[in-house]
């Protein structure tokens, strides 16, 4: 009777851990799935995004510090990169949870889909900011107060494009902010030579994404979105090429002002090679040219810094 008694609790031992390991296995599978999405939402698996903004960032810091960034800031602003442009993919999918589904592009993403609920967007989006704050306290007060001004251009705007016909200039002034903040953080001042690399980032943007909205512009305009792909209208090309130049305009005074030698201008020539073939790409407004032409950039943004780095 004894032994019998036993061998029982044995059993139920065995068969109560084996229910509780499940357990464990299903909340452990439940957690990593909705990371798997919050890092979808974040766009983490895709890092172009992340990439074409580095890149301006790495500019500043490169010319700031004049090839020599500080380790500290360096690691900072990198670190910032990534953590600043998810939460901006975060609370863009929160503004457009009620476009997306509509769009056939952006109907899988994890709103769209109920896989995240908008109320989880918008703490994900708050603790990646946190985040990125506690990073920018690390930075000199000047560098400080300009991350607010960032922090509200990267917030609100998702929300620009039902309310003006430039949502992609307005992105510009958000993904370009990384550059005087890189010089404030970098040497306490931000000079001309500055302001003139942020007007090139900001209209290098403009070009970058009105190439991504080219391939959203019939959806666009079916539901009523603005975008700059639909304000250029049948001149955007031509208004793309003239963009282009000027972006390139300001990169040679960048260079006439720091007084950079030949390696520098190399990367600019290899810039305007790409500027070409992106011309090219979109010549006849396909949408996978289209998008072809967007990720083009990334090219774009690492020539113009190896000459910069090589510059130096």
């Amino acid at each position: 009777m004894y032994n019998d008694e036993c061998q029982n609790k044995g059993y139920n031992s065995i068969f109560t851990y084996t229910h509780t390991l499940k357990n464990y296995q299903q909340v452990f599978r439940m957690i990593i799935k909705k990371l798997r999405q919050y890092a979808i939402l974040a766009r983490l698996h895709g890092p172009i995004g992340i990439l074409i903004l580095l890149w301006p960032t790495l500019w500043a810091l490169w010319l700031a510090g004049h090839g020599k960034p500080d380790i500290l800031v360096f690691v900072v602003f990198v670190l910032g990169v990534v953590l600043m442009r998810s939460a901006g993919c975060v609370i863009n999918d929160y503004a457009d949870r009620n476009f997306d589904p509509q769009v056939e592009r952006t109907k899988q993403r994890p709103i769209a889909t109920g896989e995240i609920k908008p109320k989880e967007a918008l703490v994900l989006f708050a603790v990646l900011c946190l985040i990125a704050f506690a990073l920018v306290l690390l930075m000199n007060t000047y560098t400080i107060l300009l991350s607010f001004a960032g922090a509200f251009l990267a917030a609100s705007y998702p929300f620009m494009k039902r309310y003006t016909q430039l949502p992609q200039a307005y992105l510009g002034m958000a993904f370009g902010w990384a550059v005087p903040m890189a010089f404030a953080a970098q040497t306490n001042a931000i000079p001309l030579v500055a302001w003139l690399l942020y007007m090139a980032v900001m209209l290098w943007a403009l070009v970058y994404d009105t190439m991504y909205a080219m391939v959203d512009k019939d959806d666009d305009l079916k539901i009523g979105v603005k975008s700059t792909a639909i304000l250029f209208g049948e001149y955007d090309r031509h208004i793309i090429a003239v963009l282009q130049a000027v972006i390139l305009g300001l990169l040679v005074v960048v260079g006439q002002l720091e007084q950079l030698h030949w390696p520098y201008y190399l990367g600019l020539g290899v810039a305007a090679g790409l500027s070409a073939y992106q011309q090219k790409l979109i010549f006849h407004r396909d949408k996978a040219s289209c998008f072809q032409a967007f990720l083009n950039n990334n090219w774009y943004g690492m020539a113009v810094f190896v000459g910069l780095a090589m510059a130096y």
